[in-house]
């Protein structure tokens, strides 16, 4: 997802190797996306290294992690690669739109991280390589549905590299104390809230936007829609997606949900100092809510809207992508299947030793000392069972923008979903007519 509609504080904020992954939920508001993640840790410092054999000189590109560390364990990976020098680069500032430009050059990258993939346009216009066949029996392996999010008309341009996610998080004692069991239900949640609203504290963190910049893709699918149907139409021209949008603004108006938290959705904050009962947030805050809370906590998927509905989990992953304008694409592709298929124990030291994260490998999540029991574990299984890559290949920041202004009007000024969701859709159809062309 190559939206990029995140402000500065909050940029200053997060660390990008999480947001990007959430990025897809809340992009459809014009807050994230693949631009990078989100753990609230400062940003590391830039710079770069080369490494590896003799021969071939590949230069590889990585947007600025913020997690100690991964700086040099990408450079250790490249160093210990014997069939190449690889230099890398870590890339400050807005990688996202610099990489997309570089592309056009024959000064980018010859390999390069992009978050959930390439975009619908750099596949379009002949910029990235089709990996495919490096994939071989891995394939199966790897999370589904981000897979398919790197994919484009059966072939797949992206290698996924680490999975963050998002979900919801509760007290578990102050359920026990109001009596109530996790919710199933949208309505069941609305419920919970309502009842778990006592003085001070509110029911439901969903950000100081009360969901409007985030909430958007996880209500679609809690109604079994999605943003583009499977023949890549629009996808939620239909009564039940306004009935589903329409209940973020039921939270708003039934005053279950916290708003101005002194830190938004992304930070546990708000959970561990007792301001909420409930939060959707990232998997990356679980070190700092065990530490605040202990084992007083619990996870589970957005609920359905209905019987007839899904739950879900935004997942999202940077991927391993390779340039075609790379001066040896056939070198470049085959340091890709090096790291990202070949070497599992660096997938499972960069997914676990910086940073909270699920290796992007199924088999691998069962290795991984901090996804072995608990929460953890529990939230690992949601991203495999239930996990819903934010947003399709197809769905562009154009769309993005009209959804996110449509989600504003809806939550926070009570608008008609229907004719929100019209406008959105008025918006979406030519901008898939002209990717599809």
């Amino acid at each position: 997802m190559s939206d990029k509609h995140i402000g500065q504080a909050l940029r200053a904020n997060l660390s990008r190797r999480s947001l990007f992954a959430l990025g897809g939920a809340a992009a459809v508001t014009g807050a994230l996306a693949a631009c990078g993640s989100n753990t609230g840790r400062e940003a590391a410092s830039s710079g770069g290294a080369s490494g590896g054999g003799s021969g071939t000189t590949l230069n590889q590109w990585y947007h600025q992690y913020g997690e100690a560390g991964t700086q040099q364990a990408v450079e250790k990976y490249a160093a210990a690669y014997k069939d190449a020098t690889v230099k890398v680069s870590w890339k400050p500032g807005d990688y996202d739109q610099s990489t997309a430009a570089s592309l056009l050059t024959s000064a980018g990258p010859d390999v390069f991280e992009y978050g959930n993939g390439p975009t619908i346009d750099m596949i379009k216009g002949g910029q990235v390589v089709d990996l495919t066949d490096l994939l071989g029996d891995a394939k199966s392996d790897f999370n589904q549905s981000l897979l398919e999010r790197m994919t484009y008309q059966g072939k797949t341009y992206a290698i996924p590299q680490v999975i963050d996610m998002q979900l919801l998080v509760y007290r578990t004692s102050m359920l026990d104390k109001a009596g109530i069991t996790p919710p199933q239900t949208i309505d069941e949640l609305i419920a919970a809230a309502k009842k778990l609203t006592q003085g001070n504290v509110k029911g439901l963190f969903l950000g100081n936007a009360g969901g409007a910049d985030l909430m958007g893709g996880p209500m679609l699918w809690s109604a079994g829609l999605d943003y583009l149907t499977k023949d890549n139409q629009f996808g939620f021209d239909d009564p039940r997606a306004a009935t589903a949008l329409g209940k973020l603004r039921e939270m708003w108006d039934a005053k279950v949900l916290l708003l101005g938290a002194p830190k938004d959705w992304f930070d546990p904050s708000a959970l561990v100092s007792g301001l909420t009962a409930m939060q959707f947030t990232g998997l990356w805050t679980f070190p700092d809510i065990k530490k605040g809370l202990g084992d007083d906590f619990g996870v589970m998927p957005w609920p359905a809207l209905d019987g007839s509905g899904k739950a879900s989990v935004p997942v999202g992953a940077y991927g391993s992508c390779v340039s075609a304008k790379s001066k040896d694409v056939e070198a470049a592709k085959k340091f890709v299947k090096w790291l990202w298929i070949d070497q599992t124990q660096d997938q499972l030291d960069f997914a676990t030793s910086y940073g909270f994260h699920i290796p992007a490998r199924t088999s691998l999540i069962s290795q991984a000392n901090t996804l072995k029991s608990g929460q953890a574990a529990e939230a690992a299984k949601l991203a495999t069972d239930v996990g819903h890559a934010q947003s399709p290949i197809l769905w562009t920041p154009k769309c993005s923008t009209a959804f996110g202004d449509a989600m504003n009007r809806i939550v926070k000024e009570g608008a008609d979903p229907a004719a929100e969701i019209a406008k959105v859709k008025a918006v979406a159809e030519p901008e898939l007519k002209r990717v599809q062309a």
